[in-house]
C-alpha cells in the first residue's frame, strides 16, 4: 500500500512522525502553521527580527519536544502556546512593552471594506486607520484574546489553552477587549463628528 502525500495527514500524525526523526512530516507542520506563528509573535513583541526569532525558536522547542505532543490540544493550539512562551521570554529579555505593529487589512477586508471604487476606497481607509488606532490602545492582553480568538480562528478551548486561563475567564477578557474596541472606535468617531 502506497504512503499517504504528508499534505494529506493530519497534524497529530504528521507530529508524530516528526517525533521519530521524519523532517519531511515537521516542514509539512512548520507550513500548515508558520503564518498563524509568526501573527502571534509579531502581536506580542516588537520589531520583525524578534517576531522571527520568535517564529525559530517556538518550531526549534517543536521538532525537539514532538515526542511530547499528547493530542490533549490541537498541534496549532500546542505551537501558538510554546510561540507565546517563547515570545514573552524575548519580552522579558528586552524588558520592554510590545509595540503593536499587526496589520488589520484581513480583518477590513472579511468586514467588506474591499470595495474598488474610489470614495469606498477613501472611506476604507479611514475606517481601517481608525480601527487600528484603537487597537493599538487595547492592553497587550486585550489585543492577545481578540487576535487568537477573532483574527486567528482559534475556538474558545484553544483560545483559553493559549493564555493559560480556564474558558469562562477567556470569554470575560475576549467581551471586555471586544467592548473595549467598541468603545473606542465610537469615542473617536463622535470626536470626528464634532470637528465636522
Amino acid at each position: 500500500m502506497p504512503r499517504p502525500q504528508d499534505h494529506e495527514l493530519s497534524d497529530a500524525v504528521l507530529l508524530e512522525r516528526s517525533a521519530r526523526g521524519d523532517r519531511d512530516a515537521f516542514d509539512q507542520v512548520m507550513l500548515r502553521h508558520h503564518a498563524s506563528v509568526y501573527r502571534l509573535a509579531r502581536l506580542l513583541v516588537h520589531g520583525d527580527d524578534d517576531a522571527e526569532d520568535v517564529l525559530q525558536q517556538t518550531f526549534l522547542a517543536a521538532w525537539k519536544n514532538a515526542g511530547r505532543f499528547r493530542a490533549e490540544a490541537a498541534v496549532r493550539t500546542w505551537l501558538l502556546t510554546i510561540a507565546r512562551h517563547m515570545a514573552l521570554r524575548t519580552r522579558r529579555r528586552r524588558a520592554r512593552e510590545p509595540v503593536q505593529d499587526v496589520s488589520l487589512d484581513e480583518l477590513g477586508v472579511q468586514a467588506g471594506w474591499g470595495s474598488p471604487d474610489p470614495e469606498t476606497l477613501a472611506m476604507m481607509s479611514e475606517r481601517q486607520e481608525l480601527l487600528e488606532a484603537a487597537f493599538e490602545t487595547l492592553t497587550p492582553e486585550e489585543r492577545e484574546v481578540m487576535t487568537l480568538r477573532d483574527l486567528e480562528g482559534l475556538s474558545g478551548e484553544d483560545t483559553a489553552a493559549v493564555l493559560g486561563l480556564s474558558v469562562a475567564a477567556m470569554k470575560s477578557r475576549l467581551h471586555r477587549a471586544r467592548l473595549a474596541l467598541a468603545a473606542r472606535v465610537r469615542s473617536e468617531v463622535l470626536r470626528a463628528t464634532r470637528r465636522a
